[in-house]
């Protein structure tokens, strides 16, 4: 063999045997993510799937008859929500913030009220806010503890809304049965 051919053939068997011995790098995906599997953030015992509805305020003699199914479906989780005038089904997507606190968000209905945040009313241009339609918010988020669905129904002077105005409560709690 020539002189050349013995470099090629030691050059060759270098790169095989290092390909070889290097194994593949595991890859760390270091974004936290926005939406995580129920499986992962709730205990079996703590199975979010249940029947949750409203408890009657003593302090109030107001009706606010509300309750809210979540099913277990193929991708994750589906729900029921039925009011005095509405019966809505969809998609329920959970979050976890960054201090732990989980959320549920049934997903596709659309606030019944919103005015939008008022505070910044004197900054912004008047003509621009007149010529401007707010586009009403789609979806409701509900705090997650232990067996306990919780909606804030309603804001303030300042950041005026109201998203199921079956209920006149400030928050709305929903108690799995």
């Amino acid at each position: 063999m020539n002189y050349i051919h013995k470099i090629i053939i030691v050059f060759f068997s270098a790169m095989l045997i290092s390909a070889c011995s290097n194994k593949p790098k595991t890859v760390v995906d270091e974004r936290k993510p926005e939406k995580i599997a129920i499986d992962s953030t709730i205990k079996k015992k703590e199975s979010i799937e249940g029947f949750y509805e409203t408890q009657p305020d003593p302090n109030s003699t107001e009706e606010c008859a509300i309750s809210v199914e979540i099913l277990k479906a193929k991708n994750g989780y589906s729900y029921v929500l039925k009011t005095k005038l509405r019966k809505l089904k969809g998609i329920a997507s959970f979050t976890k913030n960054e201090s732990g606190e989980k959320y549920i968000t049934l997903e596709g209905i659309k606030w019944d009220e919103f005015e939008g945040d008022i505070s910044r009313e004197e900054e912004s241009d008047s003509t621009e806010t007149d010529h401007k339609e707010l586009e009403i918010p789609v979806g409701i988020d509900a705090s997650y503890v232990k067996d306990t669905l919780t909606i804030q129904n309603y804001g303030n002077s300042m950041n005026s809304y109201t998203k199921i105005s079956e209920c006149g409560r400030k928050y709305i709690q929903l108690i799995k049965k």
